[in-house]
C-alpha cells in the first residue's frame, strides 16, 4: 500500500457516508462544506452539499426522494440554475465533526467509522486508505516505512491523515462557480473505488 500524500476534501470523505446514501448514485456533490460564513459557523454541526446539474425531472425526482426527505435535511439554496447548496443537520455526530476539525478521525465513534467504512466498502484503494486513517494504530509502522521516517514521529502524530484545511471546508458565494462536474478534483463517490 502506498501513502496517499495529496490533499483532499475531508468533509467528502468523513462526513459524506454518514448520511447513509448508497453509492453510485446519479447525483453526487462535486464539493462539501461544513461552514459558510456568517450563516453557519463551524460549531454549528452543519454539513453543506454542493451539487452541480441542471434542473430537469431526473435531478428533481432525485432532490425530493433522497435530499429533501432525508431525516437530517433542513435547508435548501438555489445558487442559481445549475448550482445547488443543500444544508444537513449534524447535531447527532456534533462529537465526531469535533474530532474531525482537528483531524482526529481515530476518535470518531464506533458507530460512525463503521458507517464511514461500510461506505467505502472493504475492497480497493480508497478502502484501504479509509481504514488506516479510522485505525491508525495497526498501520504506524508500515507509515513509518513508506515514509521513511522515524516510528516515533509517526506515534507523536497517532493520526495518518492530516487535518482538514476549514479554509477549504468552507462554502464561499463568491467562488462556487468554480465547482464543476469536469473540474472537480478529490476522492469519487460513485461506485468507482480509486483514487
Amino acid at each position: 500500500m502506498s501513502v496517499y500524500s495529496q490533499y483532499f476534501q475531508k468533509s467528502k470523505v468523513f462526513l459524506y457516508p454518514l448520511l447513509q446514501f448508497r453509492k453510485g448514485l446519479l447525483y453526487v456533490p462535486v464539493e462539501s462544506f461544513i461552514c459558510w460564513n456568517p450563516k453557519y459557523s463551524m460549531s454549528d454541526a452543519k454539513f453543506l452539499c454542493l451539487y452541480v446539474a441542471e434542473r430537469n425531472d431526473k435531478f428533481t425526482f432525485f432532490e425530493k426522494d433522497l435530499l429533501f426527505s432525508h431525516p437530517l435535511f433542513e435547508k435548501y439554496y438555489n445558487l442559481d440554475n445549475k448550482h445547488h447548496l443543500y444544508i444537513f443537520n449534524y447535531q447527532k455526530y456534533k462529537n465526531d465533526v469535533e474530532h474531525f476539525k482537528e483531524g482526529h478521525y481515530s476518535k470518531f465513534d464506533v458507530k460512525t467509522k463503521n458507517i464511514i467504512l461500510n461506505f467505502f466498502g472493504n475492497a480497493g484503494v480508497i478502502a484501504n486508505h479509509i481504514n488506516t486513517y479510522l485505525h491508525p494504530d495497526k498501520y504506524h509502522k508500515l507509515y513509518s516505512e513508506e515514509l521513511e521516517v522515524s516510528l516515533d514521529i509517526i506515534l507523536e502524530n497517532h493520526e495518518l491523515c492530516d487535518k482538514p484545511d476549514l479554509i477549504k471546508e468552507t462554502f464561499d458565494t463568491n467562488f462556487y462557480k468554480k465547482y464543476d462536474l469536469s473540474k472537480t478534483n478529490s476522492i469519487p463517490l460513485t461506485s468507482q473505488n480509486t483514487i
